[in-house]
């Protein structure tokens, strides 16, 4: 347990049997009564942000987390092998965990499981990943002035907007949480 006057941005705290990110708190003494901890919490499963008032000394649940390096393997069905990079240990986990982001994992690609109570909880993809453009309809000469996007699918199945410059083949940066092309590699 702490208390609740010591809580940082990013701790983790367990409420009602579920698991939170403190992203922002702020400690209140009005001229009239007591102090209160004002928090933003995110919560690690379902990712919802909410607002939560605490008195001041009230206890929470301090959770521990550990971070490791995981490397993608191959997947089967909606199940996804990852190695661990330390103990060389491969586990599945399932789609539902890594999130819509899965369609950026290719082979040999690095996240971070977040295990707790040596549970894994949350997986943290990288933000950038280089892909190669599999399919794409062909830009026409004098087409880049007009500033347009295509569609281009790229090696994993995901589908972006790119410039209608980007050609078959063409290797581009993601950025993938906010699914846009960010330049030819």
């Amino acid at each position: 347990m702490i208390s609740i006057n010591n809580v940082k941005n990013g701790n983790v705290i367990k409420l009602n049997g579920e698991l939170f990110t403190v992203n922002y708190f702020q400690h209140v003494k009005p001229g009239k009564g007591g102090a209160f901890v004002r928090t933003k919490l995110k919560n690690f499963k379902t990712g919802a942000g909410t607002d939560k008032t605490f008195r001041a000394g009230e206890s929470v649940e301090d959770v521990r987390i550990e971070k490791k390096k995981l490397q993608y393997i191959y997947n089967s069905g909606d199940d996804y092998y990852f190695m661990d990079l330390e103990t060389y240990e491969q586990m599945p986990i399932n789609k539902m965990i890594i999130g819509e982001n899965v369609e950026f994992l290719k082979e040999e690609c690095e996240i971070t499981g977040i295990y707790c109570e040596d549970k894994l909880i949350n997986v943290e993809m990288p933000n950038f990943v280089n892909l190669k453009v599999t399919n794409t309809s062909p830009g026409k000469k004098g087409d880049t002035a007009s500033g347009g996007s295509k569609p281009a699918t790229l090696e994993t199945g995901a589908v972006i907007q790119v410039p209608v410059f980007i050609n078959q083949g063409d290797i581009l940066k993601i950025d993938i949480r906010s699914r846009k092309y960010l330049e030819r590699v």
